[in-house]
């Protein structure tokens, strides 16, 4: 299943995660994390269309992910997949109050009562639940004090039992299926990360100072952004990391960027040739 079902009701999805960058303490005093270390961490919101960012934010290791929802300018009728760390109620409830929508997992102490629950579900399809809630705790219930679904669902490769949280009630506008698939699509936010650590060398800092850090990682993105416009633009084939290693491989031959990018590129390594080992002569 994939979201096209979500796109023709015009709702916008978009997933919300954090990625970490160990530092020194030492070198870099600014960037305090979790256990006297060094981190800095960006905040990221894509849009799951094209798993392209549309918020960015730099901030020491100590920043509370939950934090970053007070800072997101809400669009109406969006769908905002995130993990258990962004479960903070009142954000969540401010979210509903502009007129979108959040899927994120319920954490394991939340406190709750079933109001209704819907039996119409297909087991086969790994869901084991979909109810109706009301928040139970002292501090959950006046934060939020509207319904809630939840749903149940096992995941059929691994068998964990996931536990999801909504504020769409309606059984119509989304059914239970459909919300598990959306937040397993927050998983393609872990590729943009993927990418940026790993092809756009952030793992290594090239200056220790907070606006060194920032600069360093703002070029990264926009190499990002540049990649996946070359992409869009002439609608290659490669993916954005399969480009990114083209245009380094290619960097110094002549050739224009169009057919490097949408010609099929030759095996670098001959998969026939048989190399000699240190034993051919025994």
């Amino acid at each position: 299943m994939r979201l096209e079902y979500i796109y023709s009701q015009d709702h916008d999805v978009f997933a919300l995660d954090s990625t970490t960058i160990s530092c020194s303490i030492n070198l870099m005093s600014w960037a305090m994390g979790k256990y006297s270390k060094g981190a800095v961490k960006m905040h990221t919101l894509i849009d799951l269309r094209g798993s392209i960012p549309v918020f960015i934010d730099i901030t020491d290791g100590r920043c509370h992910d939950s934090n970053i929802l007070d800072k997101l300018n809400i669009a109406p009728t969006a769908i905002y997949t995130m993990d258990k760390a962004y479960v903070d109620f009142e954000a969540l409830n401010r979210i509903d109050e502009e007129g979108a929508f959040f899927v994120t997992r319920a954490k394991d102490n939340m406190k709750y009562e079933v109001i209704s629950s819907n039996f119409n579900i297909d087991e086969r399809s790994g869901l084991r639940g979909d109810h109706t809630i009301r928040l139970t705790g002292y501090k959950s219930s006046k934060l939020y004090p509207k319904e809630l679904r939840l749903i149940e669902y096992c995941d059929q490769e691994s068998g964990e039992m996931l536990f999801f949280i909504v504020n769409v009630v309606d059984c119509q506008e989304l059914n239970g299926m459909e919300i598990a698939e959306i937040y397993r699509h927050r998983w393609d936010i872990e590729s943009f990360f993927k990418l940026i650590k790993q092809n756009l060398t952030i793992k290594h800092m090239l200056g220790c100072s907070e606006n060194a850090v920032k600069t360093h990682l703002w070029i990264a993105i926009c190499a990002y952004l540049l990649l996946a416009k070359v992409k869009a633009t002439y609608d290659s084939p490669y993916s954005i990391t399969e480009i990114g290693t083209l245009i380094k491989v290619y960097a110094l031959v002549k050739t224009e960027l169009k057919t490097l990018v949408t010609t099929p590129q030759p095996l670098i390594q001959n998969q026939d040739f048989k190399e000699p080992t240190l034993f051919d002569n025994f």
